[in-house]
């Protein structure tokens, strides 16, 4: 039964929709490691280089974040090589290149995710295989890549620490463009978590938290997101927290280092 409304009545608002994302946090371990992934970003934040000089952290950032996700693919080299130019690698290269570009990508990325996913390909495996394919989802990605664009331009509850986790999963998981799809992956969990608010300024390095928490570590905990058990994805999530940990305390870091010139 409905209640008639007179005639210019306004109809009561709508109860919100509940949150899908809202049952990731009482999976094992989830919110306290989300807690505590935020807790060291805002102490990263709070330090008194954020004030004035935030943009040279956020570059020596870019730096080792590239340096980091090359390693996780495989291919460790030195920073200081890195930062002399003098290493021609084309998964270095790539990750170089999708890292930088990341300022430019985020006031897109939460309006257009294909469109950026594309651009951070092109970027990322531009050296690794023949131009007509870079940018282009592969056939099997399509479906899943559609959910995963409803994740990024919807708003949640949850915090941003576990949506870029959710990006990142996705992404390796699905492996959309068969090259390259671990630094694309990467790029965009990072991405996530700067267009969401988790670490505006681009001052935190989550990709070394990855690398040092290991490549071992990394696939067995990216196996269990993919395996969609509700442990697995457990796993994956508080590892993402672990590594966004890292990576607050890599960013210290390097404040730290401008500080001391």
């Amino acid at each position: 039964m409905t209640i008639p409304l007179r005639p210019g009545a306004a109809a009561a608002p709508r109860p919100p929709a509940p949150d899908p994302l809202a049952p990731l946090l009482e999976l094992t371990g989830v919110r306290d490691a989300a807690e505590a992934a935020r807790a060291a970003i805002d102490r990263l934040l709070r330090h008194r280089l954020m004030r004035n000089r935030s943009a040279e952290v956020s570059a020596e950032s870019a730096l080792r974040g590239a340096r980091a996700s090359a390693a996780l693919e495989g291919v460790d080299v030195p920073l200081a090589d890195i930062r002399a130019g003098s290493v021609e690698d084309p998964v270095v290269q790539g990750a170089l290149r999708a890292s930088v570009a990341l300022g430019s990508l985020v006031e897109t990325w939460s309006r257009a995710p294909g469109q950026v996913l594309a651009r951070l390909h092109v970027l990322a495996a531009a050296d690794l295989v023949d131009s007509a394919e870079l940018g282009r989802p592969r056939p099997h990605a399509g479906p899943r890549l559609s959910g995963l664009f409803t994740l990024v331009t919807a708003t949640s509850t949850v915090p941003a620490v576990l949506v870029a986790g959710l990006v990142h999963g996705e992404l390796a998981a699905l492996a959309p463009f068969g090259t390259a799809d671990g630094v694309v992956a990467r790029a965009a969990g990072r991405l996530t978590g700067i267009d969401r608010g988790l670490d505006p300024k681009a001052v935190s390095v989550p990709e070394m938290g990855f690398a040092e928490l290991g490549r071992e570590a990394y696939a067995a905990a990216l196996a269990g997101y993919a395996s969609g058990e509700p442990d697995g994805v457990a796993g994956w999530l508080v590892h993402c927290c672990r590594a966004t940990e890292h990576g607050a305390v890599e960013g210290l870091a390097i404040a730290e280092a401008i500080v001391r010139g």
